[in-house]
């Protein structure tokens, strides 16, 4: 039997060693077994509680031993259990040196470790950063096609870019190419190019999207961006009373007189016809494609500097008279009989008594449409007949307005074919006015309607109209600015919005069918 070495167990094996015999003792005595039993049991609690506080002793110095211990990292534990879950479970048991291990009585809690990288979300795309690039044309007398210009994210919200996303457009390319490229012109303002320039001036239709809005094709893209910055050769005056000149963009040669024919020209106005460019982008976002690319530009040719609108001079269009500058001669009253016959309707060939025109019969529809949304009045309404004008109005102005007594001799103007195309009209001169009241709309200009053209109507019921017009008229940067940003073009929006509830409204009383216009 060998002795202990330590003094917990020797002292446990003294009083095993005396406890025992004479447990047996009195085991087999002659006292009641009930006394024996008593004497016994209070022996052993005895003996329990002497147990339970040696095991607490030891305890506490254990821990006290770990403290003096060099602390090991989480890391280090965590890499000598593997398969311990980080989210909160018991800690590893701890090994002793005898190769048994010691349950423990109390739960440790790891915390869950920081991540080093963001969680991959499905569905998100971490936008991509785009460089921008300026090339300087090297082609005198046609637009260079360079490398992709995209501006960056931040200068994108510089500039309105709550807009959405608020923002698409386009650049251009040559047919079979995979992605358009942007188109730079020469700087303005001498007929001579400078290939020396440092640094190729920035367009003002900006395009910060891989795709072109629907609405707008490539070409219209193309000539936004010759009227917009081309170089200016040659200036001639149209007429004294408009105020409006003829602007040669490039191809003329030193010298000669400012003329159009093979070279690009653009019709400046004057500024208070900026509701021009506003114009041009309604008709192609309606699906009319009846105007002509209208931008607006700060010119040279103004004293004060504001930016002006500069429409696409069309050397197509047919010859047009003086007094009413259209190229077919119409009264009020012939107008509402061309209604009646639908001239040209389902490919039916007129009769020569109806005196229809060339014109098919669903081109008045879409005009008198878009006149509405516009409030424009010197078409169809010359003698301003069917609203309250105002004293600065042309009408009040040339001393019409007595004139609505005869409204059925009353002259139709700015009627306008194109020489290849009589069969459809061009709409020119298109001078909005977004200051008239809900009240004084001009109904007449609805007049003998009986239908409308669905793709236009559809796109006035989708709730989608607003959205569409900021995405294009951003892409004119000077009209956007001109018209105080975002804020002012929320306002033209909204009058243009009402009227066209106010046109659903009057369709719907009136029974006016919506047909599919796509002859």
């Amino acid at each position: 039997m060998t002795c202990p070495d330590k003094p917990g167990q020797l002292i446990n094996w003294f009083i095993c060693s005396l406890c025992v015999p004479r447990a047996r003792k009195l085991w087999s005595s002659r006292r009641p077994r009930t006394r024996r039993n008593l004497l016994l049991g209070t022996a052993c609690a005895i003996y329990l509680g002497f147990l339970v506080s040696q095991a607490g002793r030891a305890s506490i110095q254990h821990a006290q031993a770990a403290d003096k211990r060099p602390p090991r990292s989480r890391d280090s534990a965590e890499a000598s259990f593997p398969e311990i879950p980080l989210d909160g479970t018991l800690a590893p048991p701890e090994s002793q040196g005898n190769g048994t291990t010691l349950q423990p009585n109390v739960v440790y809690i790891t915390l869950r470790s920081k991540r080093s990288k963001p969680a991959n979300i499905r569905g998100t795309v971490k936008p991509k950063r785009r460089k921008k690039y300026a090339v300087a044309s090297g082609i005198p007398g046609q637009e260079a096609l360079v490398g992709p210009s995209f501006q960056t994210q931040d200068a994108a919200r510089a500039a309105d870019a709550e807009v959405l996303g608020y923002a698409q457009g386009g650049n251009l390319a040559k047919i079979g190419e995979p992605s358009w490229r942007l188109v730079r012109g020469p700087g303005f303002g001498t007929g001579v190019l400078d290939f020396q320039l440092p640094k190729a001036r920035e367009s003002n239709i900006r395009i910060y999207s891989e795709s072109a809005p629907s609405w707008l094709s490539r070409e219209d893209i193309r000539r936004m961006r010759l009227l917009a910055d081309g170089a200016v050769a040659g200036v001639q005056s149209v007429s004294s009373t408009s105020g409006a000149r003829l602007l040669v963009l490039e191809g003329s040669t030193a010298g000669s007189l400012p003329r159009c024919g093979p070279s690009p020209c653009g019709l400046l106005k004057q500024p208070l016809d900026m509701s021009e460019v506003f114009a041009f982008h309604l008709d192609r976002i309606l699906g009319l494609n009846r105007t002509l690319p209208s931008v607006s530009r700060k010119s040279e040719f103004i004293r004060d500097g504001r930016p002006c609108p500069i429409t696409l001079w069309d050397s197509s269009l047919s010859p047009a008279s003086n007094d009413t500058h259209s190229s077919v001669k119409l009264t009020w009253g012939t107008y509402q009989q061309l209604l009646k016959q639908k001239c040209w309707l389902n490919g039916r060939v007129p009769k020569p008594e109806w005196g229809c025109t060339e014109i098919h019969h669903h081109e008045w529809s879409k005009m008198a449409l878009f006149d509405f949304l516009l409030q424009i009045y010197n078409r169809l309404d010359t003698n301003c007949c069917g609203f309250r004008p105002r004293k600065e109005d042309a009408c009040v102005q040339n001393g019409l307005r007595p004139n609505c007594d005869d409204q059925n001799s009353a002259t139709l103007a700015h009627i306008i074919q194109r020489k290849h195309d009589p069969r459809h009209l061009v709409f020119i001169d298109n001078k909005g006015f977004f200051d008239r009241s809900e009240d004084n709309l001009n109904f007449k200009l609805l007049e003998g309607i009986k239908e409308f053209p669905e793709s236009a109507v559809s796109v006035l019921k989708s709730q989608h109209l607003r959205q569409k017009l900021l995405q294009s008229l951003f892409l004119d940067k000077v009209y956007w600015e001109s018209q105080g940003g975002r804020q002012g073009i929320e306002k033209l929006i909204d009058v243009i919005e009402q009227r066209a509830k106010i046109l659903i409204t009057y369709i719907n009383a009136h029974g006016v069918k919506v047909l599919p216009m796509n002859e």
